[in-house]
């Protein structure tokens, strides 16, 4: 039962994070990608802020100071802004495929810095879905579109989130780590918009409705997430983190026309499947560890 309410949070949250997606890309149509990112992230640090005021979690916390805790929103802030961009550059399929590979990094990750074990399927596994990015980027090849590399960039900065999130040793919940990411993500973004150099556009009631929209899917997501991974068997329910990209197919096809090629095709299937092996062999790795535990 754990692993059904697990599985639908997860399924949940990755159709929230399409939307979301969809709704950054819809935005960088009429004004600069910074700009709608500095308007979604205020309202998203509302947000956040009035759910802690109304669940009594405190607002500020000795941790936020912890040298890693910020590490992990500096991350944030990369992530979230290079793929932010990367969305207004390349086509919304391409960038989720892209972002798929972000368990397999996590996972190499742990294995070179976290000292976790990494046996050589998984290894075989990761190199496998690292090809299956290569793939999709066509790097030198006809077809390449130097802006993927943003995508790949943002991938890498989350993956880096998600190795930090794992360190971590402090007492913050998914709600007041939200808050500190995004309270850094905010003037990030203001950056972001600064450097494009575009002049700032007076959204007018469609386009706020599109900001709004993105604020609450944004948090959505977030919670979801949280929700997702408070219980059941984390390979299992992880697992369900690549329908990000069925939704992303959908998505793209209906409002922006993608007709993604066999390669992109081809290369999001192989990290996919690279994925789900490296996260069932994770889980299984970690099953027969508390077993041996048990009986000790």
């Amino acid at each position: 039962m754990e692993n059904l309410r697990g599985a639908a949070f997860m399924v949940l949250a990755m159709f929230c994070f399409a939307l979301l997606d969809t709704t950054i890309k819809l935005l960088s149509q009429s004004m600069p990608v910074g700009q709608a990112l500095a308007l979604i992230s205020v309202g998203i640090l509302l947000l956040l802020l009035g759910w802690s005021v109304l669940q009594r979690i405190p607002l500020w916390q000795a941790d936020y100071r912890n040298p890693r805790v910020i590490l992990r929103s500096i991350s944030e802030v990369a992530g979230t802004c290079l793929i932010s961009l990367a969305l207004s550059l390349v086509p919304l399929t391409t960038a989720s495929a892209v972002i798929q590979a972000t368990p397999l990094v996590v996972a190499m990750g742990a294995g070179l810095f976290l000292g976790q074990s990494i046996g050589w399927r998984r290894w075989i596994a990761i190199i496998v879905g690292f090809g299956g990015v290569l793939l999709i980027i066509r790097p030198g090849l006809e077809g390449f579109n130097p802006a993927t590399l943003l995508a790949v960039a943002g991938m890498l900065a989350l993956a880096t989130r998600d190795l930090l999130t794992r360190a971590l040793t402090v007492t913050l919940s998914g709600v007041q780590l939200g808050i500190h990411a995004f309270a850094f993500v905010l003037p990030g973004s203001v950056m972001l918009m600064l450097a494009q150099g575009a002049p700032l556009i007076r959204p007018d009631a469609a386009t706020w409705a599109l900001v709004l929209a993105g604020v609450v899917i944004g948090v959505m997501s977030y919670l979801s997430i949280i929700a997702a991974t408070r219980g059941g068997n984390a390979g299992v329910i992880s697992s369900f983190r690549y329908s990000r990209m069925i939704f992303a197919l959908a998505i793209g096809f209906v409002v922006f026309g993608e007709r993604p090629d066999a390669a992109t095709l081809i290369g999001a299937a192989i990290i996919i499947t690279s994925g789900i092996f490296t996260l069932w062999r994770e889980a299984r790795m970690r099953r027969a560890s508390l077993a041996q535990q048990a009986a000790l």
